[in-house]
């Protein structure tokens, strides 16, 4: 068991979620992760549901890394993470821009000691600029972004208010985005033999994955023509066992109603006066759905109405839990759900990872850390005695929460 990064080693002083998931993606790829947690727990450690301080929501984003926990405010804190820092390849941080330079643990810093550092920051709107230093969380970056549904034009005039939705798409792309800038920084190490300073912004972030940007930054007049509005004009329909499930095309779009003429074989349809035009289909709008509606029950199920679609180049999906895909055989086949200990005799079922590569095979997850529960594994691999490390705890540099005994008999 490996994986494409075994021998990178990552120092992740982040915490809650762009940060973490970042080092844990780089960790599922085999890198060996060091989380830095501070005496003040990362909050994701209570949320809910926690087990004996074992949180699902921490152990998704942190199973699996080794945990050190160091108070740097302490004298002797800040020195113990340099030398981690000194071996590491990659460090990951989420603070407000400038709070690790307060400790002397800015990439300058920590660069002209390790040169082949590459240093990854995540923050609202940058290390520079006039909102350096705004506090930011996934809600606010994505109203700012205009990621409310009312504010992206593509959605149309059916969204009034402000709303946004339960997933915090700002801390994780962002977080997708950081571990591909640390990848590429790695490589372009693997050419110089010197690392650099990765400046990430979550609102960036969001500005480059919105696809349709171009609308709202080119202020595109989007006329009565409804095939723009994308995903959120997709249909839902009722199959023929009462299954409810989406077709992956408008039926009103210009480019996409002649697919579902296809589909049902119905070219007389192109015809109709109703359905002529897509300001026709959009006046229609719903005596079309009914009829594509009443097509679907003909079927004797989904599968071969699938089959049909899938003639007319038409996907459909149906409508299912996570639980529900979890279940399915293609999850069995992808191993998409893995499970991890809670630490107290029962366990959490997360998701698996997104790759398969032809020459690594990757390690499962490990368990989630309790605080400072590796302390002295970690400091004895730096080379410090055992006098050296009983010194650190005495002082409150080494810093930990005890370990339930029901946890340690499974570590």
């Amino acid at each position: 068991m490996s994986g494409p990064l075994t021998g990178i080693r990552v120092v992740d002083f982040s915490r809650v979620l762009a940060g973490p998931l970042c080092a844990r993606t780089l960790m599922d790829l085999g890198a060996d992760v060091i989380k830095i947690e501070p005496p003040r727990p990362d909050l994701s450690r209570y949320a809910y549901p926690a087990k004996d301080g074992i949180s699902g929501y921490y152990a998704q984003q942190n199973a699996g890394k080794r945990n050190v926990s160091i108070d740097l405010n302490v004298d002797g804190g800040r020195d113990l993470v340099l030398k981690l820092c000194d071996e590491a390849d990659v460090v990951v941080e989420n603070f407000r821009a400038g709070t690790l330079a307060s400790f002397n643990l800015d990439y300058e810093t920590l660069a002209a000691r390790n040169p082949r550092l590459v240093y990854v920051s995540i923050t609202g709107y940058g290390q520079g600029g006039p909102w350096r230093g705004r506090m930011a969380y996934a809600p606010t970056v994505q109203a700012e972004a205009g990621f409310t549904f009312h504010s992206l034009r593509h959605y149309g005039d059916a969204l009034k208010e402000p709303r946004t939705d339960s997933l915090s798409h700002a801390d994780v792309y962002t977080g997708l985005q950081a571990v591909i800038a640390a990848l590429a920084a790695l490589a372009r190490r693997a050419e110089t033999g010197i690392g650099q300073y990765v400046d990430i912004s979550m609102a960036a972030t969001l500005m480059s994955i919105n696809e349709r940007a171009h609308v709202d930054l080119t202020g595109a007049d989007l006329g009565a023509e409804p095939a723009i509005l994308g995903a959120t004009d997709c249909p839902f329909f009722v199959g023929p066992k009462g299954e409810k499930f989406v077709t992956a095309m408008s039926l009103v779009g210009s480019l996409t109603f002649p697919f579902y003429v296809q589909a049902m074989r119905r070219p007389d349809l192109l015809d109709d006066p109703r359905f002529r035009t897509a300001d026709a289909r959009l006046a229609n709008k719903k005596e079309l759905h009914a009829l594509v509606q009443k097509w679907i029950l003909t079927f004797r199920d989904l599968k071969d109405l699938d089959a049909q679609f899938d003639e007319a180049k038409i996907a459909m999906g149906e409508v299912r839990s996570l639980d529900d895909l979890a279940k399915s055989e293609w999850a069995e086949y992808w191993d998409a759900v893995q499970t991890v200990s809670d630490r107290n005799g029962g366990s959490y079922r997360i998701a698996g990872r997104p790759w398969r590569f032809s020459r690594d095979q990757l390690r499962p997850a490990g368990d989630p850390a309790f605080r400072g529960e590796h302390n002295v594994s970690v400091c004895r691999e730096l080379g410090l005695s055992e006098q050296q490390i009983e010194k650190l705890v005495k002082a409150g540099v080494l810093v930990g929460d005890p370990i339930p005994a029901a946890a340690a008999r499974s570590a």
